[in-house]
């Protein structure tokens, strides 16, 4: 007898906890099924008959159509259900005032307090080159003086990306922002800017984009103007070392600034590790602190039940405006809203982009939505924020870095090294992940279905209050710090 899981009650699918094979029993908790045919961990198998033309519900909401007659026990994927999303649409507000509940702990971490009052989790110096000719530069400058500073500083990071030069316009100054927004970051105790001296993203304007308070600490190189350009770095960023040093204190969760993400998700993320995560988005919210969501495109299909989350009208017109905008430039490019779930998903039992929405927006939990951003903007309140971003983890991860991330849960059910410019702590869907890719993965959500959310919350709030006082995730363990930068517009 094989366990599966109904989500909402009035679901006409149910998803399966390990491989089956034809002829196994499902037990559905209301009734027993036989399976028609083998069915990987993860799928789904129909509860009842579904006609063609019907709607396919899970979460309590229409994740596709049926393209064929389904009977009860069939495997139910690509092969028999396909999206039901089109273009943009005219939306309601309809407000939702479904009780939150206050934090009950008093959770707390040791992190660095700077002196704007924000609080970093690292204690680091970043180094941003201009453009993408310098990414070299840039990183043997880190390398030298991360050996050198050892001890004496959390670390010393570069990083590169091939941007900056023929550029134009609102994709020239969307880099200059990201950029800008990250040598903002309370991780990054002093940041050295490093150009060339004839790039289109000159450092003048970049430093311009950078708030004056944030200017002290900050420190420019260009060089086409040095000598030895690597030996004058070095000495920079020692100057930038000695300003920063400061000692951990104890704060509280109200304190810390949680960005979440979902990458190479599977049929168990909507079941485990996005609603697990979820509840650690309310858990700081509740404290008082700041959450940052994203990946527009994998709202769609759930961006109505967001949109009734908005606090106030003007927040609801925003969630528009960015979901909206967002399916426009799908369009404008030829390409259908819906093109999404990856192949990897496919494969791990995600079959329309409406199925996958509504199991990646349960990272940003069921408060309110307090404030919409831009793209390369910096969070600005405290409370549930939504940012405007693709779903793609490099881009995405690197702006909620931007918008002031000082931890970022990213869920997978799949697995990936990538780590980003702040702690990224990796949570498998599943244990057989977790298992498989001890290097990979920080914790381990497929514990719920065993042991249920009560323990896996108290678990995982540890980890992230560990880790946000000092203690490495994998990703820095393996020395995988990147970014990427959103590139929309012509290259000269």
């Amino acid at each position: 007898m094989v366990d599966a899981v109904i989500v909402r009650a009035g679901d006409s699918v149910a998803t399966l906890l390990r491989d089956c094979d034809i002829g196994d029993r499902i037990d559905t908790g209301d009734a027993l099924l036989t399976l028609t045919q083998a069915v990987p961990r993860g799928h789904k198998i129909a509860l009842d008959a579904i006609a063609p033309g019907a709607d396919v519900t899970k979460y309590g909401y229409s994740i596709g159509r049926a393209t064929d007659t389904i009977a009860p026990g069939d495997h139910v994927h690509s092969q028999n259900l396909s999206t039901g999303l089109a273009g943009t649409l005219d939306y309601g507000f309809a407000p939702t005032d479904e009780p939150v509940a206050a934090s009950p702990r008093h959770t707390t971490f040791h992190g660095y307090v700077r002196p704007d009052g924000r609080v970093g989790t690292r204690n680091e110096i970043w180094i941003l080159p201009t453009v993408g000719c310098v990414a070299r530069t840039a990183e043997r400058i880190a390398t030298r003086a991360g050996a050198t500073l050892a001890g004496k500083i959390d670390g010393v990071h570069a990083f590169s990306h091939p941007h900056g030069c023929s550029q134009l316009g609102h994709d020239l100054d969307g880099t200059r922002q990201i950029l800008a927004s990250l040598a903002c970051h309370p991780n990054a105790g002093g940041v050295l800017i490093v150009g060339l001296g004839c790039e289109e993203n000159q450092i003048n304007a970049l430093v311009e984009a950078i708030p004056a308070w944030r200017r002290p600490a900050i420190r420019t190189l260009t060089a086409q103007l040095s000598v030895d350009e690597v030996e004058e770095g070095i000495a920079l960023v020692e100057e930038l070392a000695a300003l920063a040093a400061c000692e951990r204190q104890e704060v509280g969760l109200d304190r810390l600034v949680l960005g979440v993400k979902c990458g190479g998700s599977d049929g168990l993320s909507g079941l485990t590790a996005n609603p697990l995560v979820g509840r650690m988005s309310d858990e700081v919210v509740g404290a008082g602190g700041r959450v940052i969501f994203t990946e527009i495109p994998e709202m769609f299909g759930a961006e109505q039940a967001l949109m009734n989350r908005a606090a106030d009208v003007s927040v609801f017109d925003a969630i528009v405006g960015v979901v909206n905008g967002f399916k426009q430039y799908f369009i404008d490019h030829g390409e259908p809203v819906s093109e999404n779930p990856s192949p990897g998903n496919v494969v791990g039992g995600i079959t329309t982009l409406e199925e996958k929405s509504l199991g990646a927006v349960q990272k940003a939990g069921r408060s309110p939505i307090v404030d919409v951003i831009g793209y390369g903007a910096q969070a600005r309140t405290d409370g549930l924020t939504m940012l405007e971003a693709p779903g793609n983890d490099a881009v995405s991860s690197t702006a909620l870095a931007a918008a002031g991330a000082t931890v970022i849960l990213f869920t997978t059910g799949r697995g990936t090294p990538l780590g980003f410019p702040v702690p990224t702590i990796k949570i498998a869907s599943n244990s057989d992940l977790a298992q498989r890719k001890p290097g990979w993965i920080d914790f381990d959500a497929g514990q719920v279905l065993d042991q249920g959310f009560a323990s896996a919350e108290t678990a995982l709030l540890d980890c992230i209050a560990a880790i946000a006082s000092g203690r490495e995730t994998a990703a820095e363990r393996n020395g995988e710090r990147e970014i990427a930068i959103w590139k929309r517009g012509v290259t000269l």
